[in-house]
């Protein structure tokens, strides 16, 4: 890190002074961070913005006065900033924390479990690593209160080959990657198999949302499930997905091994499964994400002869993943996010 770079300037906003602590001591024992300031609510937080110029802001999901969400939207709209999400593990907090990043929030984060001291050190790392992930990021105004929906694209008249298979990897900036990418899918393409950096309880809502907004069927994938044509399987919070071959098709597996590349979900373990399992019948593609998790199994996946892809930096909230894919030499194509999706279609068609 260069030590004459300005630091990166958070505003700490949650209704709790304990979180406020934590938060606030882990941002001022970086070298390169500072608390620009810390608000009780999101009333407080106009006025702080009103005299400090943040680079990162972190925002409690449920607050009193005005909630996390209309703050969001009213800050997108009038002054767009690398927001982080800070939610509950709760059903209700997995819901509105995805809302928010529809909204445009950046990325979110859990809270810790306080009283289980040696975790905070873990919770420590998490919270730097994707607070200099969000003030790399990029952000845009929201003129609306939501994300356009994207454009459904014809059934193709060719056959799709149901023998082909789609990998997906994200991070950062991946949820609302991977609804413009999956919804304008029609219902009768190859299976897709997913891995989104997501806790434990984050998944199923995620693979809810997607969808209620996709022709394909959107799930948690499950251990030993066969693979079928137009479904796609998101990859549990906390857990490994992985691709094995049994007769001629192919099952999903789950695995509590430890973190690859700090991540379980990892995309790394996934796209190496699907190397080993597919192979030239694969398709791979790279979303927004911080970091290289994946880059070395994309190239593996193109060593097997699968054709990837990798959103482009101009798209990308993060473009970490992929160009870390892109350097290693894992990728054919680099996309922007609106032309990927008819791209896997033409990719998919059975004389491909």
């Amino acid at each position: 890190m260069n030590s004459t770079a300005e630091p990166i300037k958070v505003l700490v906003v949650d209704d709790s002074a304990v979180m406020r602590g934590i938060m606030s001591r882990i941002i001022e024992s970086q070298p390169d961070m500072k608390v620009a300031a810390v608000a009780s609510d999101p009333v407080v937080a106009i006025e702080r913005l009103r005299s400090v110029q943040p680079d990162v802001i972190t925002l409690d999901v449920e607050m009193p006065r005005m909630d996390g969400l209309a703050f969001l939207a009213k800050l997108m709209h009038w002054r767009p900033l690398p927001v982080v999400m800070v939610s509950s593990l709760t059903a209700r907090g997995a819901e509105t924390t995805l809302r928010a990043l529809e909204l445009g929030a950046v990325d979110f984060m859990t809270k810790p479990e306080l009283g289980a001291g040696a975790s905070l050190d873990a919770y420590a790392e998490q919270v730097v690593e994707k607070l200099r992930a969000a003030a790399a990021a990029r952000v845009t105004r929201r003129v609306t209160a939501s994300a356009p929906q994207p454009r459904r694209l014809a059934r193709p008249a060719t056959p799709l080959a149901f023998d082909r298979v789609i990998a997906i990897g994200a991070s950062t900036g991946g949820v609302e990657a991977l609804r413009a990418v999956l919804a304008p899918l029609p219902s009768n393409m190859p299976p897709i198999v997913i891995a989104q950096h997501m806790p434990a309880g984050f998944t199923r809502s995620f693979a809810q949302r997607l969808d209620a907004n996709c022709e394909m069927r959107v799930k948690e994938g499950e251990d030993g499930e066969p693979l079928h044509g137009g479904h796609a399987y998101i990859a549990p919070g906390g857990m490994h997905l992985m691709l094995s071959r049994k007769g001629g098709g192919l099952l999903t597996r789950l695995s509590a091994e430890p973190p690859v590349n700090r991540h379980r979900p990892s995309v790394e373990v996934l796209f190496r499964s699907v190397a080993e399992a597919a192979g030239e019948r694969a398709i791979g593609l790279m979303l927004s994400g911080m970091g290289a998790d994946g880059a070395d199994a994309m190239l593996e996946l193109r060593q097997r002869g699968a054709r990837n892809l990798a959103q482009d930096e101009a798209s990308c909230v993060v473009f970490g993943m992929p160009k870390q894919a892109i350097a290693r030499g894992g990728v054919h194509e680099v996309l922007p996010l609106d032309a990927i999706a008819r791209r896997l279609v033409e990719l998919s068609l059975a004389n491909g």
